[in-house]
């Protein structure tokens, strides 16, 4: 399971973090990021299938003529394994910190699953 994709949020979120097979918890760091030429298009409910379907076309076609520009922070195009989820939380926090993209809940996420599990 995936905590985040750089396909997050319409390909807004620098951060690739997921539980790898063998236990670790895995970063990918993105080396470049994804710039639109246009706004992109207004949120619409998922349960509205034939509008999100509408928008996430528009999108795919925005990210095929958009740019992908250096990141030019220290991490870019690293990788991280951590032993715990809590380790790849903390991780993931410096990260953003330091101004890789990762959407808010994303990280509110891994501390309730933190907090629940213990891990």
């Amino acid at each position: 399971m995936s905590y985040c994709r750089w396909s997050t949020d319409d390909f807004q979120c620098d951060l690739y973090c997921f539980e790898h097979t063998s236990g670790y918890f895995v970063t990918y760091v993105a080396g470049n990021r994804l710039v639109y030429k246009e706004p992109l298009p207004p949120d619409v409910p998922f349960e509205d299938t034939e509008a999100w379907v509408e928008r996430h076309t528009k999108i795919m076609e925005m990210a095929q003529e958009g740019e992908h520009i250096p990141i030019g922070l220290p991490f870019d195009g690293k990788e991280f394994w951590d032993s715990t989820l809590e380790d790849m939380l903390n991780r993931i926090k410096e990260l953003k910190k330091l101004g890789y993209v990762v959407p808010d809940y994303v990280i509110e996420s891994i501390e309730e699953e933190v907090r629940e599990n213990g891990r």
